[in-house]
């Protein structure tokens, strides 16, 4: 059975979308997966299930919209997809909060002028097919591009993640 990681957006950051991990790893269950386990409280869980990425999102998504916080964008990826994506990321900072991932739902549209407007001298992004890596040496609070990804990356949705909670969902998929 295959192991896939799925990446909610938006839950319990800020006080938004209030959804505890024991209530969504027992709707997890019900879905039929298995051995679902949760990584911190921003939505990440690792489990093992069949079927195609996009159906187990959109299970996921119906689920939560009709028992619990109402409509979340979830994304759903292989194992091997989350591992390749952490294997080509660009960057290899100090501490792994200085760089985060973007997971993109659709084909990306960038814009130069945005990602110019908005983007500190220390800080770079790299687009690289549906994830875009943004590497912020000063912090990801304070960056002004990271706060507006959503004008610079158009065309789609998408949640990001650091290189800690990456390493870390690798690590629940390492251990099976």
């Amino acid at each position: 059975m295959p192991h896939w990681v799925a990446l909610l957006r938006g839950v319990n950051v800020g006080g938004a979308n209030r959804v505890p991990m024991v209530a969504l790893r027992a709707l997890a269950a019900e879905l039929g997966w298995q051995g679902v386990r949760s990584h911190i409280a921003s939505g990440n869980l690792v489990f093992a299930a069949d079927g195609m990425a996009e159906g187990l999102a959109q299970d996921l998504r119906h689920a939560m919209a009709t028992r619990m916080a109402g409509d979340v964008a979830v994304l759903v990826l292989s194992g091997v997809a989350l591992r390749g994506a952490l294997h080509a990321c660009p960057f290899d900072p100090p501490e792994g909060k200085q760089v985060h991932g973007f997971f993109l739902f659709d084909e990306p549209v960038l814009d130069m002028v945005a990602l110019e407007q908005w983007r500190a001298p220390s800080e770079v992004l790299v687009v690289q097919g549906r994830v875009g890596w943004l590497f912020a040496p000063e912090g990801i609070g304070r960056s002004k591009l990271a706060e507006r990804m959503h004008k610079v990356i158009t065309g789609t949705d998408m949640t990001a993640r650091n290189l800690n909670t990456l390493r870390a969902l690798v690590a629940l998929l390492d251990a099976g």
